[in-house]
């Protein structure tokens, strides 16, 4: 519509142009002719041939009132093409209707000094002009139709194509609802860097997301299910086997309060997982002495070690660092204790402590028999246990005391690493941040004030 309102006021001025420049080519040959007698009025004029001026027509009013000559097709016409126009005291062109003609009409004031002697009126018919304007309308309005139709049809037809995968993904989100199968996915063959290749990529990582989540809680509700079945049922029998003998055993005492034990541990360790999870496990950060906290966590665990395993202290440096160290104990004493466990009579379980670059690390290794390669992606999983190289106890976790140290470790900033080769041992590695990195980046009170 803009486009052709635009042609159309375009093609309307041209053509008047060409219509104003004949008027005024018209005007000037009736102005050549045009005699004055010496009392300042007209006294002659001496239109110009017909054959110069097809279709137009002339009049010239003296300044009585009184027309002085027309052109011959309006010789019988008493009135002026433009009344309007004799107010003007400048050449001026106007449209109008007279007898239901409608006609292009220039008026030009004479003058003789600062008199008016005349008044001049050329006209010519706007009939082929009308009819150019007309014809063009249709041909824009008929374009404009055609232009407006190509366009719905491509529209529809590149819509309705690039939306198609649209309803693909409505199909396959109604399947899952009905079937309750995550393992689904949308397909899509065309680029996926567009719109909608972006979207279903996105769809499909989360069906991926929550088809994890939702096989890990059923894992976890079948580990937990499995780990709390065995004490249970120890339970269950040991108090079943007193009310047979209608007497007490120290025994089966002895095993009711350690199979409570695992159950008080493993409720523990749970907590503190949900409650890492959900963000409500706070660490109460504060600089912490890693190498005082080794030193503490080493003299604890040799009574643990005894005399079936050597607990060996290996390099240490003086190092700080930012952290709650309590939970850093909590590591330290889970990772150790596991060593000590699996490391077999006569064995070696090595600690150290060392300054790389600009953070800690911290080494746990042991000569135990080793994890295999297929099980180390899944250590710090819940419940998991390569039971293949470890043997189950009774004093032996839940699977839950990897996760918890993983959790730690990563909430203070650093990572946790292990290398394992069966038959060779395993090594953990832990990397902290130095106390001295974050003074460097988060300046302390005292010291913006200096």
């Amino acid at each position: 519509m803009i486009f052709g309102t635009a042609v159309y006021i375009l093609i309307t001025i041209i053509l008047l142009n060409q219509v104003d420049n004949k008027l005024a080519s018209t005007a000037q040959e009736v102005i050549k002719v045009t005699r004055v007698n010496p009392e300042g009025q007209v006294s002659t004029v001496n239109l110009p041939s017909l054959d110069l001026s097809t279709n137009t027509y002339v009049q010239m009013w003296g300044r009585d009132g009184r027309i002085k000559s027309s052109s011959p097709g309006i010789s019988d016409m008493m009135k002026p093409l433009d009344p309007m126009g004799f107010e003007s005291k400048y050449p001026v062109y106007r449209e109008t209707m007279v007898n239901g003609f409608h006609l292009r009409v220039v008026t030009v004031p004479l003058q003789l000094g600062d008199h008016r002697i005349a008044i001049l009126q050329v006209a010519t018919s706007l009939t082929l002009v009308d009819s150019a304007r007309m014809n063009l309308i249709n041909v824009l309005f008929a374009s404009a139709m055609i232009a407006v139709g190509l366009a719905a049809l491509g529209s529809w037809l590149v819509l309705g194509r690039s939306l198609a995968p649209l309803g693909t993904v409505t199909e396959t989100a109604q399947a899952i609802n009905r079937a309750d199968d995550l393992s689904r996915r949308i397909p899509y063959n065309g680029p996926s860097n567009d719109e909608i290749g972006s979207l279903i990529e996105s769809f499909n990582q989360t069906l991926e997301r929550l088809e994890n989540l939702f096989t890990s809680q059923q894992r976890f509700l079948a580990d937990v299910s499995h780990e709390l079945r065995t004490p249970l049922t120890v339970i269950k029998g040991n108090v079943d086997l007193m009310r047979r003998m209608k007497q007490l055993d120290e025994e089966s005492l002895t095993s009711i309060d350690q199979e409570a034990g695992r159950l008080t541990r493993l409720v523990g360790g749970l907590i503190l997982l949900i409650q890492a999870e959900s963000g409500k496990l706070a660490l109460n950060l504060k600089p912490v002495e890693l190498d005082t906290l080794i030193l503490e966590v080493f003299h604890e665990m040799r009574v643990l070690a005894g005399t079936n395993v050597r607990l060996k202290l290996a390099d240490i440096d003086q190092v700080q660092v930012n952290g709650d160290r309590d939970r850093l104990k909590q590591v330290l004493v889970n990772l150790v204790a596991n060593a000590i466990q699996y490391t077999p009579q006569g064995g070696e379980v090595f600690m150290s402590l060392a300054i790389i670059g600009e953070q800690a690390r911290i080494i746990v290794r042991d000569t135990g028999p080793g994890i295999p390669s297929e099980d180390l992606p899944y250590i710090f999983e819940r419940f998991y246990r390569a039971e293949k190289s470890r043997t189950r106890t009774r004093t032996s976790g839940f699977g839950l005391g990897l996760s918890i140290v993983q959790w730690i470790v990563e909430n203070h900033g650093g990572t946790i690493k292990v290398e394992s080769k069966e038959g060779q041992g395993t090594t953990f590695a832990i990397w902290l941040p130095l106390l001295t990195v974050e003074i460097k980046t988060v300046p302390r009170a005292s010291e913006k004030v200096q």
